[in-house]
Order: structure tokens, then C-alpha cells, then sequence
């Protein structure tokens, strides 16, 4: 496994959190072992042991322990070298029963204080004496009994215990590493090898098999989001190899009339039949043709873009003027109206090509002595004609590639309003087309997403 493998990751954080944790665990134990607080929680599990074994008389009075209990335990509270000892009090104070027969081992008074549950320390002949209080209630009534023990007693039991405690926890610990290692290795191998089957499958996605897809059931939850944007990835490059693929069918066979054309007019010449202005005709048409075809590449690449404050309706006059000479000789009026200051972020050159075509394209279909006019307002650019527009089942045919109407006046390549779809596109624009009757509108406007050449019914005045 590498050094950037996942498993070898997942497995080192493993690791990393076992040792921490063990690490963690001998700490906390040696630090309560070298205090008072666990001794002063075994005393109490002690007292609330002892307290359930107390025996009472027939007046409700303690007696002592469980005759069973006192057998084990009687060795605790016996012999001259008192390292344990308990008695019984009741709610005032009252000694009603004791170990051994020392009453003065415990501090001269029975501190009224202690009467609740809780610990306590005193000193007895020079040794320091963890104690802690244990409520019982019996027949109404409520004694109180309270359990003391040497500190050095307590201190050789933690010793003798740390040892057994150390050596637990580095058998829990090896048990526990072994048996959950071996598990999450395990776990990996099996929860990771459908990622390897989804990377051998699509190494083995190729143009010839572009339509395949990454399968995604038994892939992990986490990972299955990743492979269905490959899967939308494969089906974007899908589409754009179907529609170059496409594109180049339909450029050779449009390339090829022209050819053939020009082609004929170089065997008449050599017949002695010579048309001049029909080889140039030809010439001229296929040289446009070339040249839309590499505008139309140059314009699918949005790195060729360089986006910058564009006033529109500075660069709609520079079209306008530009498209003065085409519209004198259709005998079209151009107009630009603009509401306000507009600006969009864009490429300048972009937008010109853009507005050129559209108003190209317009300035073919318009009739003599009408005008087309350019509305500039907010978010919106419209382009409008008044001419015979199309029917409404060949609105969806202004986005294809090639395609020209019937009523054109020139022999366009028909590539002009797909370069205007891409030109929106890479800006996130929105362009459609809507019948105006009389003509056809072009709308465009800004929006968040690159959405296609649209169609849309509908009609006003």
C-alpha cells in the first residue's frame, strides 16, 4: 500500500487511537491509584456493602453484621494493629453498636457533622484514617453507619492491586487491538473493493464505449455521489462527441457541394466553357463556410474568453454601424434603444460577434422598407424583425447546426445562430425565440446557468 492508500490511512488513525486510548487509560489509572479519590470510592462500595448486611434486634436496635458476613470480614477489626474499624450511630449521636471493643478509636464525641452521607479524615495514635458515612433506615427509624480504614492500608492494597490493573489493561488493550484490527482490515478490504471493480471499469471506458456507465450498488453510501458525477461527466462528453461527431459529418457534406461545384466549373474551363464570377461564387461561399466552422470551434472554448465590464449599448451601435453597408442594400432601417446605463459582465469581441449574427440574420428575413431594432433594458437584449418569421415546429430547428430557412436571402453556411448559442452558453446566458407576428424575436437575457437555444410559442402585436 502506498503512503496516500485510504486503507493505509483508516489504519494508521486505527492504530494512532488505540495507542492513545491505552495510553490514556494507564495514565488515568496511575493517577487515581496515587490519590485519595479511589480510595475514598472503594470505602464507600465497602459501607454500602456492609450496610445491607446489618442485623437488628426484636427493639429495632443494630446488633452487628450477618453472622456469615462477620466470618469473612471479622479479621478486618481485629488485633492489636487496628488498620480497620466501623460502628453504628443513631440519628443523635449514639453509639449502638462497634468493632472490636475500642469505642475510643474513633474521635471522642461522634462529630454530629458525619450524620449524612459523605466521607470524612481523622487521625488516630499518628495514622490518618479515610472514613465515610452509609444512611440506613429500619422500622422508621435511621441509623447511620460509619466505616474507617488506614491510609497505609489502603495504599498497600493499591499497590498490591496496580500491578493486576496494568497488566489487564495491556491484555484488554492487546486483545482488543489484535481483534478490531484484524476487523477494520477486513472491513476495508471488502467495503474498498468496489471502488477498485469502478476503477478498472472505467479504465476501460474508450470512445468506442463512451455510452457505458460506472455501476453504483455496490458502492459505499459515501462514494456513491462521486461516481454519479462521473456518470453525468460521461454523459456531457457523450453528448458533445455525438454532436462533434455530428458537426463533422454535416461540414464535410456541406464542404462537399461546393467542392463538386467548384469542381465542374474547373472541367467546363478546361472544355473551353469559362464562368468566372460562378468559380468565385463558389469559392467564396465554401471560403465562408470554413470560416464559420473555425469561429464556431474558437467560440466552443471558453478559455478563449477574457470577461470584462461590457457597456451593451455601446456595443450595439458599434454593430449597427458596422451592419450599416448589409442594411442599405436590403433597404432595412437598424434602430437601438436602450433603457438606462446597461452593463454585463462579458467578452467584448464576444458580444459583438453575438448582436452581429442576430442582426444579421434578422437583416436577411426583414422586407424592404421595415425596420429591425435592437431593445437594450436591465437583464434583457432583444432582437427584433419584421419579416415572415418561421412556423412554429421550426422553432427548434434555429439551434441546429446547417440549418437555414426558406426565406433567406443569402447562401449562409447556417452556423450563425448556433455560434450565438455558444457564445451564450459560455457566458450562463439565456437565449430564445419567439414568434412576434409579423417576424421573429430573439431575446436574450442573464442567468445562472448555460441553458440551450430555446423555442417558445406565442405572439403579440
Amino acid at each position: 500500500m502506498s503512503l496516500n492508500s485510504l486503507r493505509l490511512k483508516v489504519l494508521m488513525a486505527y492504530v494512532a487511537g488505540m495507542v492513545l486510548s491505552i495510553t490514556l487509560l494507564v495514565i488515568a489509572a496511575v493517577v487515581v491509584v496515587q490519590s485519595n479519590v479511589l480510595a475514598r470510592m472503594d470505602l464507600a462500595d465497602a459501607a454500602e456493602g456492609l450496610a445491607d448486611d446489618v442485623e437488628f434486634d426484636s427493639n429495632g436496635r443494630p446488633v452487628g453484621f450477618d453472622s456469615r458476613r462477620l466470618d469473612d470480614l471479622a479479621w478486618l477489626f481485629e488485633g492489636p494493629q487496628r488498620e480497620t474499624a466501623y460502628w453504628i450511630l443513631d440519628d443523635t449521636g449514639n453509639v449502638a453498636v462497634f468493632s472490636g471493643t475500642e469505642e475510643e478509636f474513633w474521635p471522642a464525641g461522634g462529630d454530629l457533622l458525619w450524620l449524612g452521607r459523605g466521607n470524612f479524615t481523622f487521625e488516630h495514635e499518628g495514622n490518618t484514617f479515610y472514613g465515610v458515612t452509609e444512611p440506613l433506615e429500619h422500622a422508621g427509624r435511621t441509623w447511620y453507619l460509619q466505616f474507617a480504614a488506614s491510609a497505609r492500608f489502603v495504599d498497600l492494597l493499591h499497590r498490591a492491586a496496580f500491578p493486576l490493573v496494568v497488566t489487564g489493561v495491556a491484555i484488554f488493550g492487546s486483545v482488543l487491538f489484535v481483534a478490531f484490527g484484524l476487523c477494520a482490515y477486513i472491513t476495508l478490504r471488502y467495503t474498498l473493493k468496489p471502488l477498485r471493480d469502478v476503477s478498472e471499469s472505467a479504465a476501460a471506458i474508450s470512445p468506442r464505449s463512451i455510452n457505458a456507465r460506472l455501476k453504483t450498488e455496490a458502492v459505499p453510501t459515501e462514494i456513491a455521489p462521486l461516481v454519479d458525477s462521473f456518470n453525468r461527466a460521461l454523459e456531457r462528453l457523450e453528448r458533445g462527441y455525438r454532436v462533434q461527431q455530428e458537426f463533422l459529418g454535416n461540414a464535410a457534406h456541406e464542404l462537399k457541394t461546393p467542392l463538386t461545384l467548384i469542381r465542374a466549373q474547373i472541367e467546363l474551363t478546361e472544355g473551353g466553357k469559362n464562368d468566372r464570377g460562378a468559380l468565385l461564387s463558389d469559392v467564396e461561399y465554401m471560403t465562408r463556410q470554413v470560416q464559420q466552422l473555425l469561429h464556431l470551434a474558437e467560440v466552443s472554448e471558453t478559455h478563449n474568453y477574457h470577461f470584462a465590464v461590457v457597456p451593451m449599448q455601446e456595443v450595439a451601435l458599434e454593430v449597427v454601424s458596422y451592419l450599416e453597408r448589409m442594411a442599405e442594400a436590403a433597404d432595412v432601417r437598424l434602430a437601438v434603444r436602450a433603457v438606462g446605463d446597461v452593463k454585463w459582465k462579458a467578452d467584448r469581441a464576444a458580444c459583438f460577434t453575438l448582436l452581429k449574427n442576430l442582426l444579421e440574420n434578422a437583416i436577411q428575413h426583414a422586407p424592404a422598407k421595415t425596420a429591425v431594432s435592437v431593445e437594450i433594458q436591465g437583464e434583457t437584449v432583444t432582437v427584433r424583425d419584421r419579416g415572415h418569421g418561421v412556423e412554429v415546429e421550426q422553432l427548434p430547428l434555429l439551434s441546429e447546426r446547417f440549418w437555414r430557412s426558406a426565406h433567406r436571402r443569402d447562401h449562409g453556411a447556417g452556423l450563425g445562430l448556433s455560434i450565438c448559442q455558444e457564445i451564450a452558453s459560455a457566458h450562463g446566458w439565456r437565449l430564445t425565440a419567439e414568434r412576434a407576428e409579423p417576424g421573429l424575436r430573439f431575446r436574450l437575457s442573464m442567468g445562472r446557468g448555460s441553458l440551450p437555444l430555446d423555442s417558445q410559442g406565442g405572439s403579440d402585436a
